[in-house]
């Protein structure tokens, strides 16, 4: 069984996290989550608790162990996948920025990273987030969309989270 850390960023498709996780489990991985802060505005850590039957990681200092489970499961996880992944946490990973669970759990793993984008396609677009993408692509971080579409803000374009079927394609050989 393979270990899958899921990151959930703090977005509007962090719902369809809720999902993948589910899917993701289902498929026999081992899902541990770490939430950013913003990110449980949009979903509760009991739900993703409930879903992949482990802790949920949602802050640098909630230590359950005598080593940060943030940085503990760095030693154990063979993939991470960031779903969702805001303009935020995709600059902070291109840019080595470690100041939340997410962004400093990234600065300790070295394997196999997938990242699914969701955003306003005005952020998608913006030539600081396409560098940081850029960057991310160069070290080896696998992509999955964004898609085309109508985002929640009412606006339309590429920036829409891949949807969890999408997704568990792409990383059903990785488990």
């Amino acid at each position: 069984m393979k270990t899958v850390v899921l990151g959930v960023s703090g977005g509007i498709a962090a719902y369809k996290a809720a999902a993948l996780c589910s899917k993701l489990t289902q498929a026999g991985a081992d899902v541990h989550v770490i939430m950013t802060e913003n990110a449980t505005e949009f979903v509760t850590p009991l739900s993703f608790m409930t879903l992949s039957r482990n802790p949920v990681v949602t802050g640098l200092f909630n230590i359950p162990e005598w080593r940060p489970e943030h940085v503990a499961l760095a030693d154990r996880a063979d993939i991470a996948v960031i779903a969702p992944a805001t303009a935020n946490i995709i600059g902070k990973i291109a840019n080595g920025i470690g100041d939340d669970a997410l962004s400093t759990f990234m600065l300790t793993f070295y394997s196999k990273v997938f990242i699914a984008p969701a955003m306003n396609p005005r952020m998608y677009n913006n030539p600081a987030v396409q560098e940081n993408i850029a960057k991310l692509k160069e070290r080896g971080f696998q992509f999955i969309g964004p898609e085309a579409g109508h985002v929640a803000c009412g606006a339309a374009g590429m920036g829409r989270m891949c949807e969890p079927d999408k997704i568990m394609e792409i990383l059903l050989p990785h488990l």
